[in-house]
C-alpha cells in the first residue's frame, strides 16, 4: 500500500539529515522493498567517466551529516574513491513516494570500526570477502567456487551455501577482516529531497554547506551551516 503523498515542512528545517534518517527508518519499518537501505552511489574516474552501482547503506548519521557503506578498497569503486573521493548518492522509495540524493566526498571509516561491522555479517559473507577479488577478472564461475571452497578449508569452515539453508547458522569461525576490505564515510556538502506530487508537480528542496576534514579516517569534521531553498519540480 502506498502512503499518501505528503509535502516537505514549510518553512523548511535549518537541516535536512534528521529528515533524511526519519525516511529511511520509515522505509525500514514498513519493509515495501526488500533492501530499503539500497542507495545508487556514482563515482568518477581520472578520465571524468562516471560509474555508478547500488550497495547497501549501514549508518546514516544525522551528525556530522554523513552516510556509509562498506566495500572491498580495491574494487573499481574503492580505486577510484582513493583518486577522487567526490560521489553522489541516491536513495530512492517508490512506496513512499520519496527520494534523496546526497553529494559529498568519502573517505574510510577508522579500522576498528570496519572490523566491528565485519564480525556482524554472516561467516558465509566473511568468507566470500576472502574469496572474492572484487572487480577482478575471473575466466569462469567454476574458477570462482574453487576460490571459495579453498578459503573456507583455509579458515576450517564449510563452503558456504545459502544462508537461509536449515544447517547455514554462525558456526563461530573467527574469520579477522581483510585489510582491504572495508567502510567509506561520505560526509554530505549538498543534500536533496524529494516528494512526488500530483500531476508532476513534485516538492523539491536543496540544501548546501561547506565542509572540510582530513581524509585521515575518524578525524575531525568542520561544517558550516546549511543553506536551503526551496526548487521547482
Amino acid at each position: 500500500m502506498r502512503l499518501p503523498a505528503q509535502f516537505l515542512p514549510d518553512p523548511l528545517p535549518a537541516d535536512p539529515m534528521p529528515l533524511a534518517a526519519e525516511w529511511l527508518a520509515l522505509a525500514r519499518q514498513r519493509r515495501d522493498q526488500p533492501n530499503p537501505n539500497a542507495m545508487v552511489i556514482a563515482t568518477v574516474d581520472s578520465n571524468g567517466q562516471p560509474s555508478a552501482r547500488v550497495v547497501l547503506c549501514k549508518d546514516l548519521a544525522p551528525v556530522p551529516g554523513s552516510i556509509t557503506f562498506f566495500t572491498n578498497y580495491d574494487s573499481h569503486k574503492g580505486r577510484e574513491l582513493a583518486a577522487n573521493p567526490r560521489v553522489a548518492i541516491v536513495m530512492h522509495w517508490d512506496h513512499l513516494h520519496r527520494q534523496l540524493r546526497i553529494e559529498g566526498r568519502a573517505r574510510r571509516v577508522p579500522a576498528p570500526d570496519s572490523d566491528a561491522y565485519f564480525r556482524t555479517r554472516p561467516w558465509q559473507r566473511r568468507i566470500g570477502a576472502w574469496a572474492s577479488a572484487q572487480s577482478s577478472p575471473v575466466d569462469s564461475r567454476a574458477t570462482l567456487e574453487r576460490n571459495l571452497a579453498a578459503t573456507a578449508a583455509r579458515f576450517g569452515t564449510p563452503v558456504p551455501g545459502p544462508e537461509d539453508a536449515p544447517d547455514a547458522k554462525d558456526i563461530g569461525a573467527d574469520v579477522p577482516r581483510p585489510a582491504n576490505w572495508g567502510g567509506f564515510e561520505v560526509i554530505a556538502a549538498a543534500v536533496e529531497l524529494w516528494v512526488e506530487g500530483e500531476s508532476r508537480i513534485h516538492d523539491r528542496a536543496r540544501w548546501t554547506r561547506d565542509v572540510s576534514f582530513d581524509p585521515t579516517p575518524g578525524s575531525a569534521v568542520q561544517v558550516g551551516p546549511w543553506r536551503c531553498s526551496r526548487l521547482q519540480p
